[in-house]
Parts: structure tokens; sequence; C-alpha cells
């Protein structure tokens, strides 16, 4: 089978021309990439819709004997969601997966620190929030990142992947306000089979996608603002357009 993508970042760019925002929508936008695979595709996307680029880091949480199969996943510093099915297939109980969680939180603190360098993730309230990731598999890890988002009160949740299995598009479309899929597929094997290039992104591509962003993007956000009215305190964030 010949793959349908070149790399990441072409998949991105054939992602971005199938989202469709209205020019104040794109003002209230943000896309936040799964970190590492999804910055090369968010980047694309943020590049050809000009709206800022930030990582939204979420990790699975794998069967200790077979780390690659996701039976769970956490997002930043929210509590893991699992997968029943999987629990159940395979007989574990999410107390079993204790020693599991912690390494994960602990990546997540390490790599919050080296993609985002102190930075504060904006405020998403009431935001259009556009999810981007290199594929949908369980789609453990997605989930996880729209719970987080729920709870941060967004306006509306995007979720674009190039590729994805049939079964958890279904369960995600159920969850979200859209999404957007090049190749939905009932036989998916593996995300990376889909790509002719699927070599692993390193934490510095990730820095420099996010650097490239912020010099480029004419939507300027300054974080965790904190502005005084009438001996008030507003927070918030300033956009400069």
């Amino acid at each position: 089978m010949k793959p349908t993508f070149e790399d990441r970042r072409q998949a991105g760019r054939r992602l971005a021309a199938q989202v469709i925002l209205s020019d104040k929508q794109k003002e209230n936008s943000i896309i936040l990439a799964l970190p590492r695979g999804g910055a090369p595709v968010g980047f694309e996307i943020s590049q050809a819709l000009n709206i800022p680029l930030e990582v939204l880091i979420v990790r699975k949480i794998g069967h200790p004997l077979r780390s690659e199969l996701a039976v769970g996943a956490t997002c930043e510093d929210e509590e893991p969601i699992w997968s029943d099915q999987i629990l159940s297939r395979t007989g574990l109980e999410p107390d079993d997966l204790i020693h599991n969680v912690k390494k994960e939180k602990n990546k997540i603190r390490q790599q919050t620190e080296t993609f985002r360098e102190g930075r504060r993730l904006p405020s998403l309230t009431e935001k259009v929030i556009i999810v981007a990731d290199d594929g949908l598999a369980t789609g453990a890890t997605m989930l996880a990142a729209v719970k987080y988002l729920k709870k941060k009160g967004v306006a509306k949740i995007i979720v674009a992947v190039p590729v994805g299995a049939g079964s958890s598009a279904r369960q995600l479309r159920a969850k979200i306000d859209e999404l957007i899929i090049l190749e939905e597929r009932e036989d998916l094997v593996s995300v990376g089979q889909w790509y002719d290039d699927f070599s692993q992104v390193s934490d510095q591509e990730v820095v420099e996608l996010l650097k490239l962003n912020q010099k480029k993007n004419t939507n300027k956000i300054i974080s965790d603002l904190k502005t005084p009215v009438d001996q008030v305190i507003l927070d918030g964030d300033l956009t400069t357009i």
C-alpha cells in the first residue's frame, strides 16, 4: 500500500485546506498541538490560517507489559481517563497502573518546561480550539485532551488529524463540535503506515516550530495579563492584531 502522506508537515498543509473558520473565529482561535507528532501538523495549520500555536501536553498510559498499548491517558494536571474496553480485556484496574501514571505525570512536567520554557497556556475560556495530532489510533490521548478543554470552558472544539481509526473517530465525534479527518479507516493497523516519512519528532524540533510560529504569526498573545480597573484586578490575555 502506498502511503497517503509524505510526512507530517505535508499532512498538516492538506488538513489546513479543510479548516473553515470565519474571520471572527480566527481572531478567537488557538491551535493546540499534541506533542511531539502533532507539532508539525499543527504548525502548518497555524501558518496557513495565521492562528497562534501552542502545545497541550498529553501522555498515554501504557500497559505494564505492552507499553505501546494505551490503556488510558492523562492531560496536563488532569486525572487520567481510562479505556474501559482495554482494561476489561486485559484484566487490569486503575490501581494497577499507579506507577505508570506517576511516570507519565513526571514526563508531562518535564515536557511543559521544555516546550513552553516557562510560558503559561493562554486563557482558553470561550476560545475556538483546534487540536492537532498526526493520527488517531485508540483515541485515548485525544479524549484526554477533550476532557481537559471542556473543563476550561472553551467555545468550540475542532479536532484535526490526517488519519484515524473508524471506531475512535466515531467515539470522538460524539464529544466534540467538529472532526476534520482526511483518512478514516476501519482497517487501521498503525498511524505510521499512512506516512512515507514517520520518523520521530525531537523535542528540539517542537521548540523550534513554536518559536518560528511566534515570530511569524501576527496575532501576539500576552498571557496572564493583570490589568487594574477601578481598584479591581482583571485577569486575561491580550491579543494584538
